[in-house]
């Protein structure tokens, strides 16, 4: 899963080029915090947020609030967040731990924090647990089209089976949400159940049950379910 999303993020040159830090932190991506011309709470608190209004077609689905709705763009968080990856850190006063679904921030209040890292904190490594059933995961990701480009939705599955009945399920979501997103509705609904088309789309039905589509975006709560059954039944086929 994790190796599927690194690969889908971006070319060889820019994986040659980047860091694991550098992906965790990787900023928005709004037409309008890119744009000096345009109300964005995130580059100006306060302004207002142009994208609520405005051309919101990449923007997120899952996490927003009347502040922003801006989209987190990275896959391989994606991949780090259904694994529960925990995120260390060095900084002035010492070392922590950060689990990784403490690290990113609601945007709410203050869109222009993004994450928990305080003054002077530094990324040294990442841990990604070591999860036996993980080996048996996928990433998939939707776009428009077929060379490196953002997703418009994705999905990081990995399932523990006995026979058909699922005992414990991870699930990321990407290119719909303010932050790599970990639903754990999806989690429970697929816990404990068959691995049929009737689970998945029960589970797709949870992970996207508080959305909050705009206009330009509202086919993203079809695609994302679409996206999360695709995934599951991949993964749920593997030996």
């Amino acid at each position: 899963m994790l190796s599927e999303a690194l690969l889908s993020g971006a070319s060889p040159q820019l994986r040659n080029m980047a860091s694991t830090g550098g992906n965790l932190l990787q900023h928005t991506r709004c037409y309008y915090f890119r744009d000096i011309t345009a109300a964005c709470n995130m580059r100006e608190p306060g302004s207002g947020c142009s994208a609520i209004a405005g051309y919101n077609r990449i923007h997120a689905i899952l996490g927003t609030s009347d502040k922003c709705i801006a989209t987190h763009p990275s896959d391989m968080c994606v991949a780090l967040a259904a694994l529960g990856a925990v995120i260390r850190v060095s900084g002035p006063k010492g070392d922590r731990a950060i689990p990784f679904d403490q690290f990113y921030v609601a945007y709410g209040e203050d869109p222009a924090k993004l994450n928990n890292l305080q003054h002077g904190e530094l990324i040294t490594h990442v841990d990604v647990p070591n999860l036996p059933f993980a080996k048996r995961s996928h990433y998939l990701k939707v776009r428009d089209r077929a060379s490196y480009e953002f997703a418009l939705t994705s999905a990081a599955i990995a399932l523990d089976m006995d026979g058909q009945t699922i005992k414990e399920a991870r699930v990321g979501l990407g290119g719909i949400a303010t932050k790599p997103w970990r639903s754990q509705e999806a989690e429970q609904a697929l816990t404990g159940k068959t691995a049929n088309d009737q689970t998945f789309k029960a589970a797709a039905d949870a992970a996207l049950s508080g959305a909050k589509p705009q206009q330009f975006n509202a086919f993203k709560v079809d695609l994302a379910k679409r996206t999360i059954v695709k995934a599951l039944s991949t993964v749920a086929a593997m030996s």
